[in-house]
């Protein structure tokens, strides 16, 4: 696969976007590991869940793909519709709807769910300890994390989850997954299992309901 830009490129990209906006950065992490603690002990409430996903994938799409990755990728316009897209999909069926719902159980498909969640979480901290360096390398409030919480949060929803909420997620899984062999960031790796455990909870939502035994 040929990309339409340099390794270098891209992480100046990143370089710019991290040096800009690290506040807003910050709060988005806190605000995610804020969200994910309170679902983990199962007290979160959808709406707050389903608006804080699209918050995610609004900036996503909007703030990096549309302001920056545009820069050094055409392609980025059309990742910043999808994101938003899924952003609008997340309000939709999240919010006005009110057909997602978390409740924390244990099990196989939980315990999948509390990694990725967790990952997601580490995700600036893995990119480092992989070699990359701060600010030039993706960290918080960037497609590939967002991605990664996503399907953490889709796994925990309580099925059945709305198949056109998965799709954007397991095509974006595909692309970060693979540019990450091109680009070097080892951490994107994990976007690739997120893609086969979100085909198959798509698929079959009750393959993945184990009990973990206590």
């Amino acid at each position: 696969m040929q990309l339409p830009f340099t390794e270098e490129q891209f992480l100046d990209i990143f370089g710019t976007y991290n040096a800009a906006l690290w506040p807003f950065i910050v709060v988005l992490w806190l605000a995610t590991a804020r969200v994910a603690t309170e679902l983990v002990r199962g007290r979160a409430r959808g709406t707050i869940v389903s608006l804080l996903a699209a918050a995610h994938w609004a900036w996503s799409g909007v703030v990096y793909h549309a302001l920056f990755f545009s820069r050094i990728n055409p392609a980025a316009w059309l990742f910043a519709v999808m994101f938003v897209t899924q952003a609008f999909a997340f309000v939709w069926f999240g919010v006005v709807r009110r057909r997602l719902t978390f409740e924390w159980r244990g099990g196989l498909r939980h315990g999948l769910a509390g990694l990725l969640l967790a990952y997601s979480l580490a995700y600036p901290g893995l990119v480092l300890a992989t070699g990359q360096s701060f600010p030039r390398a993706p960290a918080a409030g960037v497609p590939c994390p967002t991605t990664l919480f996503t399907a953490g949060l889709l796994l925990a929803a309580g099925p059945p989850v709305p198949r056109v909420l998965l799709m954007i997620p397991i095509a974006w899984s595909l692309i970060g997954g693979s540019a990450a062999v091109l680009l070097g960031i080892a951490p994107d790796l994990m976007l690739l299992v997120a893609a086969v455990l979100l085909a198959v909870y798509a698929t079959f939502p009750q393959s993945l309901a184990g009990k973990v035994r206590t």
